[in-house]
């Protein structure tokens, strides 16, 4: 029995065997009479490989040596009798004669940690019921969809009470169970997981891999995180998953020097490693190696129905020169900083997956002023569905941590991003990222005592929503966390006991009902036809004041922010109609824990000039209020 053929050779070495995972790894199968497992392994510089296992006491014989297939150095071995279950690694003698123990990259499951050994397992048919979400996410253009991202690490958002910090995890059914109820409460339309790809170290949040194809075991088996995507699905949540392409750890069973040699990893150091961050490169310009990759993203999607894929560290990619000083890096054969072979994979496997897989989104955490990241292939864009705009992030974040009395020097932060907006198609995010390593929490990035660090963090959400771009919270900002998050315990859910706290909370829940329920506010992202600055240089009051503005003409949204805590009672807004315009969002509500003042629910243009506009009304805006009305043309 020959199970990875001379095709597959050839598809493998041309990096277009989309479904690989499928042949290397570790497969039940039937060879004659016998019932056992094969075991496929690119291992192109080994002298020999073994599998080795619990199965054989991790023994290396002639009955477990594996043998050369095809013409690209696939070892290949079939064990009779192998029970699920089983642990196993590959045992490489190098060149050299070095023995090496390697985890499967392309296993299904892995030891859970501090284990590092491969599972043998026989993934079990599952019974997906959610073919009417994968039916309508094939249907309609994704960027006229509505997009507020529930960013969660499922280790830390609850946890089992009285156990260590690396313990009491929820399992995945646990956690779906419990999240999705939440979720849907608030109104988020996707959660994106991050560490769900194997990794052997809590501390690094899942971004150091050893497991491309694998859920991490910590929280159950393939099938029961299959269990998670399904019931997302059928309660109408889209899923996307963190995945990190960028780089890899040195962990001894990993992928570094797989086979003695630099295997996935450039084999020049100053192509093949990231100085500050320790880790190794993917050799980008080797099929087999984007072949690899490429095999990892279609699994997930198609395997398990992921609906997105958020790309880390694309700028690590695209920069030959990222995080190196001079003598650490190598120019392009054209001289320049540019990594071609990054940028063909890009290409690549944003042409694939999206073609295979109507809707489905692959999104790029890219901090750099790269062009065309969103942009169509066949225009020399690298076709990835969103780009992270980390450039509103910073500048949002720069201006809200400043004392109001500085904000009127600042003011173009706050208006900036809609210079560019155009370029690409956006997602708005304030992930975890800003939220780690004394950053502060985003409640402990407010400036002001009592109550006005929770005013600010109102009117900043306020702002976030009304601006054009898909949108991102990490967990607990939407109930202002106090402490900043760590993987070691769950959230401060005990904080929802507190008026701020939970005024923020019901807050956000009434920003993300508005949200879905208003097309203006996200159907037209990308261009200018749904925004309208009122004033956007109101900079000695630091005040806002801009419509999104639907396709039909019908609610379509006023947005007033004051950034400050001086109190507007006398203020006027210039408006776009003479209809009638409802309040629909008032931070003074008392359910927001807001200063209880009472607004009229509705108000009637009057023919004043303010703003430039022919119309306008009145209104009492507080310190730090936010309303926003809801109007037709």
């Amino acid at each position: 029995m020959e199970h990875f053929t001379g095709f597959d050779s050839y598809l493998f070495a041309t990096g277009t065997h989309y479904e690989i995972y499928k042949k290397l790894g570790a497969h039940f199968v039937k060879n004659g009479r016998k019932n056992g497992v094969v075991f496929d392994v690119w291992a192109p510089h080994a002298e020999n490989v073994w599998v080795v296992g619990s199965f054989n006491d991790w023994q290396a014989s002639d009955d477990c040596k594996m043998e050369l297939v095809g013409e690209v150095g696939v070892y290949e071995k079939f064990l009779p009798g192998i029970k699920d279950g089983e642990l196993y690694k590959y045992m490489i003698e190098t060149k050299d004669g070095e023995l090496l123990y390697k985890a499967d990259p392309y296993a299904v499951y892995a030891e859970v940690r501090p284990g590092t050994a491969s599972v043998v397992h026989k993934l079990a048919d599952f019974k997906w019921t959610d073919a009417e979400w994968m039916e309508k996410r094939a249907q309609g253009d994704v960027q006229k969809k509505p997009m507020f991202i529930y960013e969660v690490h499922p280790g830390s958002w609850m946890r089992h009470y009285g156990y260590t910090y690396d313990t009491g995890f929820y399992t995945y059914r646990e956690f779906a169970d419990r999240i999705i109820k939440y979720v849907k409460e608030m109104g988020y339309t996707h959660v994106e997981l991050m560490g769900i790809s194997e990794y052997p170290y809590d501390g690094s949040w899942g971004y150091q891999v050893t497991g491309y194809y694998a859920p991490t075991s910590r929280y159950g088996t393939p099938e029961d995180f299959k269990y998670v995507i399904n019931k997302f699905h059928k309660n109408g949540i889209g899923v996307i998953l963190d995945w990190v392409p960028a780089h890899f750890p040195r962990d001894a069973h990993g992928l570094a020097n797989f086979d003695g040699q630099p295997l996935y990893e450039y084999e020049d150091p100053r192509m093949g490693e990231h100085p500050d961050w320790g880790t190794k490169i993917f050799n980008y310009g080797k099929n087999e190696v984007k072949n690899f990759l490429i095999g990892s993203a279609i699994q997930w999607a198609e395997d398990y129905h992921i609906d997105g894929l958020r790309v880390d560290a694309v700028a690590s990619m695209l920069y030959l020169d990222y995080g190196k000083r001079d003598g650490e890096w190598v120019p392009n054969k054209y001289g320049g900083n540019e990594n071609l072979e990054a940028i063909e994979f890009f290409k690549h496997i944003n042409s694939c997956i999206v073609g295979r897989n109507p809707g489905f989104m692959m999104i790029a955490e890219e901090s750099t002023a790269w062009p065309k990241v969103t942009g169509d292939v066949e225009d020399d864009g690298l076709g990835f569905t969103f780009k992270w705009n980390m450039g509103w992030m910073h500048d949002f974040l720069d201006y809200m941590k400043l004392d109001p009395y500085f904000r009127r020097d600042n003011h173009d932060k706050m208006t900036f991003a809609m210079s560019y907006n155009e370029s690409e198609n956006y997602i708005l995010v304030i992930s975890h990222d800003e939220v780690v390593h004394l950053k502060c929490s985003m409640l402990g990035k407010m400036p002001g005592l009592g109550p006005d660090p929770y005013r600010n963090l109102k009117v900043g959400y306020a702002f976030m929503l009304g601006h054009p771009g898909k949108k991102l919270l990490f967990m607990g900002q939407e109930f202002a966390q106090e402490r900043e998050w760590s993987e070691e315990r769950e959230l401060d859910w005990f904080l929802l006991e507190e008026p701020e706290h939970r005024g923020v909370h019901e807050f956000v829940k009434a920003l993300l009902k508005l949200y879905k329920n208003t097309p203006a506010l996200y159907e037209n992202d990308n261009n200018w036809n749904s925004m309208e600055w009122i004033r956007a240089d109101d900079k000695d009051r630091s005040i806002f004041t801009f419509v999104r503005k639907s396709e039909n003409g019908k609610n379509n949204l006023l947005f007033i922010c004051n950034f400050t805590p001086m109190e507007r009672s006398d203020y006027r807004v210039g408006v776009l109609s003479s209809k009638q315009h409802k309040l629909v969002i008032d931070s003074d509500d008392e359910k927001f824990a807001g200063c209880t003042k009472q607004h009229p629910k509705t108000y009637k243009p009057e023919k004043v000039l303010c703003d430039g506009r022919e119309y306008s009304f009145g209104y009492d805006l507080s310190a730090y209020g936010v309303a926003v009305f809801k109007f037709d043309f």
